[in-house]
């Protein structure tokens, strides 16, 4: 056995790790090793003088002092957990709000009439006013955006009628043949523009 194979089996020996031929080839090397016996009388030494110092007797309240000098654990808000476990939902949400966001600011900003149809000649504008004469008939949907819609006596549409931020006056004998919409929420403006889009 040489030096350097002596030095770990020393510490092995000291914890009383080391036994059989091991143990008997370290004790020769020591006895015939000058350098070697004097490291291991240092560690026997200073192995005696750890083993020698009492167990510190804990006073009752470090434990107490330790933790409370330790940075306080910053709590994160069920929200901000709720989001990391579920990103998937949490962008599509923040996707749905931006888009009624967007939807929500086109509701209010444009004030100019619009008028949409297929028989658009059989129809009379006046300013925000859309008017179905009498006795006219106006084949296919009519929509009247910001402005009002006037059916007028004995008037016919063959079709729905929609009117979207504005008014809808129809006379008692005015035949229309579709659904009568008026959209004045933005909510419900919104369920219009998708469902335009789809259809």
């Amino acid at each position: 056995m040489n030096c350097k194979q002596a030095l770990p089996l020393m510490h092995e020996y000291l914890d009383g790790d080391l036994q059989g031929s091991e143990a008997l080839d370290l004790k020769q090397h020591l006895l015939t090793c000058p350098e070697c016996h004097a490291i291991f009388r240092q560690m026997e030494t200073t192995d005696a003088l750890v083993r020698s110092i009492p167990a510190p007797v804990a006073s009752s309240d470090l434990t107490d002092r330790i933790m409370g000098s330790l940075p306080p654990v910053k709590k994160r808000s069920p929200w901000i957990q709720w989001v990391r476990k579920h990103p998937a939902v949490s962008v599509a949400a923040v996707f749905l709000l931006t888009m009624a966001g967007s939807f929500g600011s086109m509701w209010n900003n444009n004030t100019e009439l619009m008028v949409r149809g297929t028989d658009l000649d059989r129809v009379i504008i006046q300013g925000d006013k859309v008017i179905v004469p009498k006795g006219e008939t106006v084949k296919g949907n009519l929509v009247v955006e910001n402005g009002e819609l006037v059916v007028e006596d004995n008037a016919n549409v063959e079709g729905n009628l929609v009117v979207i931020d504005g008014n809808m006056y129809l006379a008692s004998t005015a035949h229309i043949t579709g659904d009568k919409i008026r959209i004045d929420q933005a909510l419900s403006w919104l369920w219009f523009k998708i469902n335009e889009m789809v259809h």
